[in-house]
């Protein structure tokens, strides 16, 4: 099974409740490898790109006002299928739906004020990955405890 990486955001809300380092935490401990982490402030034209498929949707001006509102913590993680071991992670998008043990789950009870962004697919990670960061910001590793978390085939 490949190695992939995903985009993470920690969304305003998530920092704003100062669960950033939770949030990483759960990550590091899932045994994910980050490769690429910054603070920023996600801007009406970034947020327009990022999300560019909602943007003529009656929902897209509340999406960007919250977007755009605080700080955002962005981030690429990498690992043997990360895009689905992360989806699995943050939980449903409702955090009333979502799962106890989930990010989502333990943390949110909103919708909309849902903490955290993953990519749901292989391509939806290539592009918004090179929408926040440059090849140059990413700093691929493979840590020594790999070989501890997973099997030579898996990697």
């Amino acid at each position: 099974m490949p190695s992939e990486r995903s985009l993470i955001l920690f969304k305003p809300d998530a920092v704003e409740r100062r669960l950033c380092g939770k949030l990483l935490s759960r990550i590091e401990d899932k045994g994910l490898n980050i490769v690429g982490l910054k603070l920023i402030k996600v801007t009406p034209d970034l947020a327009k790109q990022h999300y560019a498929e909602h943007v003529e949707k009656p929902f897209y001006p509340d999406l960007e006002s919250f977007i755009t509102s605080g700080p955002v913590v962005a981030l690429v993680v990498e690992g043997p299928e990360a895009i689905t071991v992360m989806r699995t992670l943050m939980g449903k998008t409702n955090g009333r739906e979502s799962a106890p043990g989930t990010i989502r789950g333990d943390f949110g009870v909103s919708r909309q004020m849902n903490l955290i962004h993953g990519s749901d697919g292989p391509e939806a990670a290539t592009r918004e990955i090179s929408i926040y960061f440059t090849e140059a910001e990413l700093i691929p590793h493979e840590p020594t405890l790999t070989n501890w978390m997973t099997a030579a085939d898996e990697r």
